[in-house]
């Protein structure tokens, strides 16, 4: 006769506190008996003090924090990759705890320090001149996954160091991880437990989700528009999923309804690609295109990556769009390549293989 046994059910996985947003904390408040108060106590360790352990919380008493130990975790990145670029830029590589990846990076210019985050392992549109884009949609990032790029940013700072702006410009495509996104925007701008930023120092860009962009508006932050070309025939070339998803004129005709609070404009940004989309009809038409809308343009010359198609324009050439630009009476800039050495720059974030990275990323820093 077979002796068949029962298997013993395995312990559920502990809860991480990270992974609860306002209300679901203030129900296992409820659940532990404690009064509504600890709520934005919790919070506040989670997000402005960046604590890694229950322990750390002092104004708990030692049985509250046991009870809460016994419920839950603070499920903070474990390991994190620092490449410092010679520019002083840093590529901040984060494990997830699924084995995945996600990049963000420190961009220093003056008396700025920009953090870019990414909303997405990969990314669900297939921009040809993206490193990222040729790594196809891994999956999206949860919300705590998005605020665990700014918590660890924030662990990697020099003394005297402070993150002055935000930009949602990294690996992957903002508006197709828009409930994420909102989420981590609640938790960066919330001032009572937060992290309190204010909206007006945060960018979340988009290649062109033309139905989601009145999403944006409530969030209260800045919006960006990559464009990177000015005829259909040009952007299906570069641009082919998002293209698919609307088409130019679908995307300006919803920036131009999109309400922008007063003292405020839109930013489009434009990679400059050498002989593709950097001549001069290519500006006269932008001009056109543009026309009327409160606006700035953001001139991005190219950021190659191995096995790219592209080249990065001549100097000269990036100039000359720029004056054509300027002459039409729009605010124009050219944004400093900043960490192309250690594939920290615009385009330039995405996984390579190990051979690769080993070539391409020499200069690791440290290790969290």
């Amino acid at each position: 006769m077979r002796d068949i046994t029962t298997p013993v059910a395995a312990s559920p996985a502990p809860l991480n506190l990270m992974n609860l947003d306002e209300q679901a904390m203030a129900r296992l408040v409820l659940q532990a008996g404690w009064p509504a108060y600890r709520t934005g106590q919790i919070l506040r360790w989670l997000y402005q003090r960046r604590v890694r352990t229950i322990g750390q919380m002092t104004d708990l008493s030692r049985a509250d924090r046991a009870r809460l130990a016994s419920l839950a975790v603070i499920g903070r990145a474990a390991d994190c990759t620092v490449f410092r670029s010679s520019d002083r830029t840093r590529k901040l590589v984060l494990a997830l705890e699924d084995g995945l990846s996600v990049e963000t990076v420190l961009i220093p210019d003056e008396e700025r320090l920009t953090l870019c985050v990414s909303t997405q392992v990969g990314c669900t549109l297939d921009c040809g001149f993206c490193l990222t884009g040729t790594m196809g949609l891994k999956r999206n990032l949860k919300p705590h996954e998005i605020i665990e790029q700014v918590l660890t940013a924030q662990d990697q700072l020099d003394a005297g160091e402070r993150v002055t702006n935000m930009v949602f410009m990294g690996m992957g495509e903002p508006l197709a991880n828009l409930d994420a996104l909102s989420e981590a925007i609640r938790r960066l701008t919330n001032k009572n437990w937060g992290l309190g930023w204010s909206p007006r120092r945060i960018t979340v860009s988009t290649a062109g989700l033309a139905s989601r962009l009145n999403d944006v508006a409530p969030l209260g932050v800045n919006l960006a528009i990559s464009l990177n070309a000015t005829t259909d025939e040009q952007r299906a070339s570069l641009m082919p999923a998002v293209n698919g998803i609307a088409s130019l004129k679908t995307l300006l005709a919803a920036c131009r309804r999109y309400p922008l609070p007063p003292n405020r404009r839109l930013t489009f940004e434009y990679v400059l690609l050498a002989g593709v989309n950097d001549q001069e009809a290519d500006a006269h038409r932008l001009v056109k295109l543009i026309r009327g809308l409160a606006c700035k343009v953001n001139l991005i010359p190219f950021n190659p990556f191995p096995g790219s198609r592209f080249e990065r324009p001549s100097d000269r050439t990036v100039l000359a769009f720029q004056s054509i630009l300027r002459s039409a009476g729009l605010d124009v800039f050219i944004r400093k390549s900043r960490g192309r050495d250690v594939l920290g720059a615009c385009g330039q974030l995405g996984n390579l293989d190990p051979a690769r990275r080993e070539r391409t990323l020499t200069q690791i820093e440290s290790r969290c």
